[in-house]
Order: C-alpha cells, then structure tokens, then sequence
C-alpha cells in the first residue's frame, strides 16, 4: 500500500486574498491539494483530486506521534468532508485503508512498520510539494 499524490495547487488561497506566509493554519490544511491516489500491487485501487492532502499530512503525523498510535484506528475528520474521508483500521491481519466514501474498498492488510513507513513517506512528499510551492512546510509536523 503506498499513497501518492501529484499536481499540487493551491485551491481558494488566491480568492482569499490571503499570501500563504499569512494564512492562519486551518486554511492552509485546507487549501493545499492535490490529486491523491492509493495504490497496491503497482496499480492506483483509489484516486480523488484537489484532495486536501495537507490536511491529511498534518492529522496523520500528530496520530503516530500520539501514545495511543498503533492501538487506536485513524479517520481523518476533515474540516470540509464528512468523517472518514480516510480510514485506517487496525485488525489482527493487519492496518488496512479505506474511504467513507467507497465503504467496499479497503487495502490488503499491512503491518504497523510498513504502514509507518508508508505514512512517513507521504509526509515527507506532502512537505516537499509544499515547500516546492513557495510555502514553508512547517505547519506539517516532521517525522
């Protein structure tokens, strides 16, 4: 399992009138997008576009940073979706990843180390595609 996301963009910022070094956070999370797909066995399994992959960054680096990381499920609650845009779910098999949106899909099954490492990964993207647009990646926690 492996998130990839692409075309970064800033969506309202413009129409805002706000510059990204004045955004208040809960903008930021919410403007920077880019097309977010979920893939397995080398194929996309998931997409949507101008998803709000810094938003999703940020909530998934505070939750392995929590105490309660690898024992308690992940949904991100986003600002603007309805709970569960994305899900990542624990079970003796393994972490598994779905969306609220297709109830019926949900990755093969992944060990916490591998999940870890998928999650670092796309942090690390999301904070260079950020950066790569002019905005400082701070508001997203490094791990």
């Amino acid at each position: 399992m492996r998130f990839v996301c692409r075309n970064f963009g800033l969506s309202d910022l413009p129409r805002r009138g706000l510059a990204p070094h004045e955004a208040p956070l809960e903008v930021l999370l919410l403007d920077v997008e880019a097309e977010l797909s979920i893939w397995e066995g080398g194929r996309a399994v998931w997409s949507e576009e101008a998803f709000p992959v810094a938003e999703l960054a940020y909530h998934l680096a505070l939750w392995l940073q929590s105490p309660a990381a690898g024992q308690e499920d992940f949904g991100l609650d986003s600002m603007q979706a309805e709970p569960g845009l994305i899900r990542i779910v624990g079970s003796g098999e393994g972490w598994r990843t779905g969306s609220v949106f297709t109830p019926e899909f949900w990755t093969a099954p992944v060990s916490w180390d591998v999940l870890v490492a998928e999650i670092r990964q796309f942090v690390a993207s999301v904070r260079e595609g950020v950066a790569a647009m002019g905005i400082e990646p701070d508001f997203i926690p490094e791990l």
